[in-house]
């Protein structure tokens, strides 16, 4: 409600007739205080104000709502004009004029189009004033409406506005979609290729069952990264990435995905060392073998194929890592800040254009961790740390 408040405030002091329309008005009733009220149940708030007599109160201003007749008006929606506050009968022992000193009053009601009570555009004195006829009330009603249309048309604009930011956003979804599949898939499908390969060249052998338990495995996978891209889809729209937590042991799940690499990538050596516990880390080992799947993509991709990329996942204490390193061409610094931006990576012409590192960082995110990146002469590594 707070930041509902500001909003309407930053809308009214971003109408340029304001001032204008206030100064008529103090001219118009020869008055000494103008505004442009925000009236809810329970508050006052000055928009903006022309203070000729210095009442005291500035632009973003509040009074106590009980001490206001706006109070009284945003209930019955209609106008309250007061000359002489002594000779009126109604509201001569009115708590408003006695608390304020008033002598002369008068405030309009803004109702929007859809019939919402906004505020009031009012003033006053401590000085009776003709303000109790047509055609000031006239004059005040049409500013009203005219404050009224602004804030509508505003209200439009923004809209126009948001809806075109959701376009771009639905559109960049859609691209992300395709191409996270595209991306994410490669890796499995290459491993089933590889696998049926080696049964077209060597017929069934002693090692065949292993290969298609593995194939079973990459395709098992595929069907997962097919779930996983609508999280996240979700995720990219502000909904985040659902996790399925599960204790079994981590270094299977991790040890699979340096396996499906070796065989889809036999030229380019990995090195794996783990120091986890045998009772496993609560982890989603799906979303975990996504992640690591990805930051070995990218090292594959971007390291010098003459040093292997080594993998290494520990547990100590209570905080897990995992590190993907690699050998090859520093990242340049200007590029790391953009590192898990969607699309941010691949202007030399290279594939993954960045996405993998962005839905890894995505993953660790969901896990309450973060990936952390260091890129050197020596080496580039990613490190995932998550607190257990």
């Amino acid at each position: 409600m707070e930041e509902e408040l500001k909003a309407d405030i930053a809308a009214v002091q971003a109408i340029p007739a304001i001032p204008s329309i206030l100064d008529v008005v103090c001219r118009l009733t020869g008055m000494g205080f103008a505004a442009v009220a925000r009236v809810t149940e329970d508050r006052w708030i000055a928009c903006q104000v022309l203070d000729h007599v210095s009442f005291g109160l500035p632009a973003g201003g509040e009074l106590k709502i009980e001490t206001t007749i706006c109070n009284e008006i945003r209930d019955h929606r209609e106008v309250v004009a007061i000359d002489n506050v002594a000779e009126d009968a109604k509201y001569c022992n009115h708590h408003t004029p006695i608390t304020y000193g008033l002598q002369s009053y008068i405030s309009v009601p803004i109702i929007l189009a859809d019939g919402r009570f906004f505020g009031t555009l009012c003033a006053i004195d401590s000085k009776p004033a003709k303000v109790d006829n047509p055609a000031t009330i006239g004059t005040f009603k049409l500013f009203a409406d005219l404050i009224a249309q602004h804030l509508e048309a505003n209200d439009k604009l923004r809209q126009a506005q948001d809806d075109l930011l959701d376009e771009r956003q639905i559109s960049e979804l859609r691209e992300q979609f395709v191409a996270v599949l595209g991306h994410d898939l490669r890796n499995p499908i290459a491993a089933l290729n590889g696998g049926v390969d080696r049964l077209l060249r060597g017929g069934w052998t002693e090692n065949s069952p292993t290969v298609l338990r593995m194939m079973k495995s990459s395709l098992n996978r595929m069907a997962g990264l097919v779930e996983n891209v609508m999280d996240l889809a979700r995720a990219r729209l502000g909904g985040g990435i659902n996790l399925q937590l599960d204790p079994r042991s981590l270094q299977d799940t991790i040890d699979h995905v340096v396996s499906e690499f070796r065989t889809s990538q036999p030229d380019h050596p990995i090195e794996a060392e783990y120091l986890l516990p045998p009772s496993g880390v609560s982890v989603d080992h799906q979303r975990l073998a996504q992640m690591l799947a990805n930051l070995l993509a990218n090292a594959l991709t971007h390291g010098s194929k003459d040093h292997p990329v080594v993998v290494k996942a520990a547990f100590a204490g209570d905080e897990l890592t995992l590190e993907v390193a690699n050998r090859g061409i520093p990242i340049p610094p200007e590029k790391l800040p953009g590192l898990f931006q969607p699309f941010k990576r691949g202007k030399d012409g290279r594939e993954g254009l960045g996405l993998g590192l962005y839905i890894a960082a995505e993953i660790a995110k969901s896990h309450g961790g973060e990936i952390l990146v260091s890129s050197t002469e020596a080496e580039t590594k990613f490190t995932f740390k998550m607190k257990v």
